[in-house]
């Protein structure tokens, strides 16, 4: 199931204010204070492929994997002379290894079970050559339970508007979003509903995952800093190496 299937024809116009130069500029960062130099890169869960993109501008050989075909369809009109693979990240396959792993705008959260999570971080070691970095962020359970939870949120453009609707469940940790988009199609609107599933993953339950894989956590960050998180942080980046 194409969970972005309506979104994607707008994603980019309500992720515009999205930072991800300044992700970009961070990752870069992190790769250069953990001394690697990556030539090839994955990108997972990659969306509309805007990191992807600007990535690639900069000179990195890149890959993109997303389970939403409509999503690469936008990634693939960016760059062209990409390699975008629609996979669903917890079966991904490659035809090689590459130099580094990112998973950025909370794509993690997307897996909501942790048998699954491991699933996820093992493939990323089957597929990273020593001494790679996996660098991926999460929404945390702070921002679900105190920003997200029961809260309505809502934008339009000239073409477009949206009306986002959260439900968290504090014993499950799980936030429903109920989506509904209005897209300007000839004289009137076309009408779009879609549900996402997030999981507010623990700090714990990640470091239990990846040491499961055989991924060795490097560090965990505060989003864009070199702090560590906060009890208010909203996102945290971590920080994992291949150290086979």
């Amino acid at each position: 199931m194409d969970i972005y299937g309506g979104f994607a024809q707008i994603y980019d116009m309500f992720m515009e204010d999205a930072p991800y130069d300044e992700w970009v500029d961070y990752i870069e960062k992190i790769w250069k204070k953990f001394d690697l130099s990556p030539k090839l890169v994955l990108d997972l869960a990659c969306g509309t492929g805007t990191v992807t993109h600007i990535l690639s501008q900069k000179g990195y050989d890149m890959i993109g994997i997303d389970i939403s075909e409509d999503m690469l369809d936008v990634a693939r009109r960016k760059s062209p002379h990409v390699l975008f693979l629609q996979q669903d990240m917890r079966e991904f396959e490659l035809y090689g290894t590459v130099d580094a792993i990112i998973c950025i705008c909370d794509g993690i959260n997307y897996i909501t079970e942790n048998e699954d999570l491991t699933k996820v971080f093992s493939l990323v070691r089957n597929y990273l050559n020593p001494g790679g970095l996996f660098i991926f962020d999460i929404n945390t359970e702070y921002k679900f339970n105190q920003i997200l939870s029961e809260n309505t949120f809502a934008a339009a453009g000239s073409d477009a508007a949206y009306i986002w609707e959260n439900y968290y469940d504090k014993d499950e940790k799980i936030n429903e979003y109920a989506m509904t988009f209005f897209v300007k199609s000839g004289q009137g609107y076309m009408r779009f509903d879609e549900t996402h599933i997030q999981k507010a993953h623990s700090p714990k339950d990640i470091e239990a995952s990846l040491a499961a894989a055989d991924l060795k956590l490097l560090v965990q960050y505060d989003e864009l800093t070199c702090d560590m998180p906060r009890p208010d942080s909203s996102r945290i980046f971590f920080v994992a190496k291949n150290s086979v």
